[in-house]
């Protein structure tokens, strides 16, 4: 055991848990006052669920010895998750695994920006529980499990697959079948608080460093260089956003800024430990532009995605997996990791295989539980209860009382 791998892993794991309240914040201040504190319950409840289902099950479903889809349950109730050091690593299980919660926690965070605003509180209980065990455990096994994609030599770092395409496309599938918010498009729904945005934003990129750098699981070199290709992408893809905006839209706001920032973070994040500064700030900069017209399109291709978990999340993690088998370097990524410009043209196919793999399991499995759980009870609160406000419907509760 390394002593100060064990610290660093630990300090990533509690960064990694403070940008659920900060995705909170972020989310919390682009909805409508009436429905600020269900949107932010979102995160905070899953802050326990999350951690509960990754206890008993998901750990071993992602992690576990199983076969090339899914891990066993071997460690069912981290049975033999102690002292013992986790694989290629100077770090307990205990320390890999809680790291692990972490990501386990945020990424069906970030899917409930998707349906925003209508959403029945029981539904999405049920709709995290099984969508943890069925959709996130699965992936996370294909990628750092010892699953198939893994094998076939995908790269993913930090979670560009695992996290943001899974948590995008089931976004995706929460707004078709949920359908658009009343009144959306001949309403005027406009974030009620962008100062609560901004904080979020910055949280989220203050924790993105454990994130990203605490995928090393090792206080070295990759760590080190991991944080600063994440700090210079979400730079470069801050700025790209709000130029391509003023551009198109005459002015530079301070919700583009923070869109553009997230955007950043979540292109490098497969990323993070295989490429050098320059290549970071060309992968931010793309991100910044193609999240942002992804993010345009929305309304001309017909969906409500409330919080633009799509146009951020599913495009610019596809644009980070494909952009490391383009970028990543053996200089920084170690022996034999490199990507078309760097003379491996079957690094790309890998990623290519590896987006699309995870985009079409997550959507169509989502689609499948969304309409189970839309059979059984419900998806969505009733047009009185929107027309209140699902903070008031949902939970009895006013955001501001002024």
């Amino acid at each position: 055991m390394n002593a100060a791998d064990v610290a660093w892993v630990l300090t990533s794991s509690a960064l990694v848990l403070l940008m659920t309240p900060g995705l909170a914040m972020f989310y919390g201040g682009m909805t409508r006052s009436k429905n600020v504190l269900s949107t932010m319950m979102h995160s905070f409840f899953l802050m326990a669920l999350a951690s509960i289902v990754w206890l008993f099950w998901g750990f071993s479903l992602s992690f576990g010895e199983g076969n090339w889809f899914v891990g066993g349950l071997g460690n069912f109730a981290l049975s033999g998750v102690g002292a013992e050091l986790w694989p290629d690593t100077k770090i307990p299980a205990s320390t890999f695994m809680i790291f692990q919660a972490m990501f386990a926690i945020i990424t069906p965070a970030l899917i409930s920006g998707a349906f925003a605003e209508r959403m029945k509180f029981s539904a999405f209980l049920v709709f995290m529980l099984l969508w943890l065990t069925v959709v996130y455990s699965p992936v996370c096994h294909w990628v750092w499990g010892g699953g198939w994609l893994q094998g076939l030599g995908a790269l993913d770092f930090a979670g560009g697959t695992v996290v943001h395409i899974n948590s995008g496309v089931a976004g995706l599938a929460c707004a078709l079948v949920l359908g658009k918010r009343k009144g959306y498009g001949t309403v005027p729904m406009i974030p009620h608080n962008l100062t609560l945005t901004l904080l979020g934003a910055g949280l989220l990129w203050f924790g993105w460093f454990g994130f990203n750098a605490g995928s090393a699981l090792a206080a070295n070199e990759t760590a080190s260089m991991a944080f600063v290709v994440t700090h210079m992408a979400t730079a470069a893809a801050a700025m790209s956003w709000v130029f391509a905006e003023w551009a198109i839209k005459g002015k530079p706001t301070t919700l583009g800024i923070a869109s553009g920032a997230v955007a950043g973070l979540v292109a490098i994040t497969p990323a993070a430990g295989y490429v050098g500064p320059v290549s970071s700030v060309i992968i931010g900069g793309v991100a910044g532009v193609v999240c942002y017209l992804a993010v345009l399109a929305k309304s001309s291709l017909g969906y409500d995605d409330s919080l633009d978990v799509v146009g951020i999340h599913a495009v610019g993690g596809a644009w980070g997996a494909i952009a490391t088998g383009l970028f990543a370097c053996e200089a920084f990524a170690g022996a034999g990791k490199n990507g078309l410009f760097f003379g491996n043209a079957a690094q790309l196919g890998n990623q290519v295989v590896a987006v699309l793999a995870t985009i079409v399991y997550s959507f169509v499995v989502s689609l499948i539980l969304l309409y189970i759980i839309k059979a059984i009870i419900g998806l969505r609160v009733t047009e009185e209860e929107e027309v209140v406000g699902v903070d008031q419907s949902e939970h009895g509760e006013t955001a501001y009382n002024l």
